[in-house]
């Protein structure tokens, strides 16, 4: 049967049925192969279009698994172990152990690599195949890999190590497949199976080769042997090629001395020479490098004169100006209380004449203010008396107008 096509991938508002062939949809189907592959992509290569789930393996094998969706670029080899491989999963371990399998759940895929065929269509790295038995109580999940180089057995993996090789590290079903409650002997069962049809595999690749071998044997065996000379050859060449033989050997063993010495010979001396020049190498390297370090070492130390110079100029300022200080100070304690002494003599009668003024002022401030004093208090004495006899003479003169004053 022909592969056939999704139509809704490249045109969805095309009035095909969903799969149709090729033949057909190139007619009626807008942009063809913009999105999917072609038959067309898969001429004059030494690809196939290997079906990812093989048609031997579906329920409907007139439709889904011959479209080019289902299909990635296999060679023949490839392809038949690749079917090999899933047949005898599929019939001896995924689904006897899954009930009557209609709880297996089967996704196949496909890892592009960087070749191409025809420029279009990639070349896969590897397939694989997701495996979910979703039996309650005895459920199970595995995944299966192959690469697509020569000999590479089908490899087992965990569904989450699986997905993990995915691109965008997609899941693959819903909660793992339930991964917390797996059945672990049935996963055992399987990869015992597993385990066997590797070693077929392996025993069928080591079969190929020695058959391979065997083949070349017998093609070389079966070779026509070399013609004889006749018997009949004289006399003097037999005494001929009894002299001549032993001197061509001669020759022969002198000659492939002589290459063999002047083989080693050169070989020797392309050593030496290369010994040599690494010698050379090295210790112009060395050189090199020591000479550097050594003027960097000298550019360092230039450079830090300057500073260096700097600093002890003023390490030495600095003690200078300390031995100043402690010399002033043992000056001042010396001489300090001799000359406070002489001082104080000295200003002495400067403070006494200067305070004889001052001491003037003060007493006739004194004298001055007790002559205030006095002439307060007279005038005071004498303004109390006058008001006293005021307010006598007043009070006196009230009654006798009042007196008066009755009398008329």
């Amino acid at each position: 049967m022909h592969n056939t096509m999704k139509k809704n991938i490249d045109d969805p508002n095309s009035s095909l049925e969903e799969v149709t062939d090729e033949a057909e949809a190139v007619r009626s189907v807008n942009k063809l192969g913009s999105n999917q592959a072609l038959n067309a992509d898969f001429l004059g290569s030494d690809y196939r279009t290997g079906q990812l789930y093989p048609f031997s393996l579906s329920t409907d094998p007139h439709s889904a698994t011959f479209t080019l969706t289902n299909a990635a670029p296999m060679t023949p080899s490839f392809q038949e172990r690749w079917y090999m491989n899933l047949n005898s999963l599929m019939e001896r371990a995924l689904t006897p152990q899954c009930g009557s399998g209609d709880e297996l759940y089967i996704i196949t895929g496909a890892v592009p690599s960087d070749l191409r065929v025809s420029d279009r269509v990639s070349i896969p790295e590897f397939v694989w195949l997701a495996a979910c038995c979703a039996v309650p109580a005895g459920g199970w999940a595995m995944g299966f890999v192959k690469h697509t180089r020569d000999r590479e057995v089908i490899e087992d993996v965990m569904l989450r190590d699986l997905e993990k090789l995915l691109p965008f590290h997609l899941q693959l079903f819903q909660n793992n497949c339930g991964e917390t409650d797996q059945d672990t002997e049935k996963m055992k069962k399987i990869l015992e199976v597993v385990n066997q049809v590797q070693d077929e595999e392996r025993r069928l690749d080591s079969e190929g080769g020695s058959e391979t071998l065997s083949s070349a044997r017998g093609t070389r065996s079966a070779l026509p042997p070399p013609e004889t000379s006749g018997e009949g050859s004289s006399l003097l060449g037999r005494l001929l090629g009894f002299v001549v033989t032993p001197l061509i050997k001669l020759c022969q063993l002198i000659y492939y001395l002589a290459f063999g010495i002047l083989k080693y010979t050169v070989y020797f001396l392309w050593y030496v020479t290369k010994q040599v020049i690494n010698g050379l190498e090295s210790c112009l390297y060395r050189l090199g490098s020591a000479t550097i370090t050594y003027f960097l070492t000298i550019g360092e130390e230039l450079g830090s004169i300057p500073w260096k110079v700097l600093k002890v100029t003023v390490r030495i300022t600095r003690a200078v100006l300390r031995i100043l200080c402690c010399l002033l100070k043992v000056v001042c304690r010396v001489v300090g209380v001799p000359v406070r002494v002489l001082v104080d003599v000295a200003t002495f009668p400067v403070y006494t004449i200067g305070a004889v003024p001052i001491v003037c002022k003060d007493i006739a401030m004194g004298l001055g203010g007790i002559l205030s004093l006095l002439f307060d208090t007279a005038f005071g004495t004498m303004g109390g008396l006058f008001q006293v006899i005021f307010t006598v003479c007043k009070r006196v003169g009230y009654k006798i107008t009042f007196d008066n004053l009755g009398e008329l």
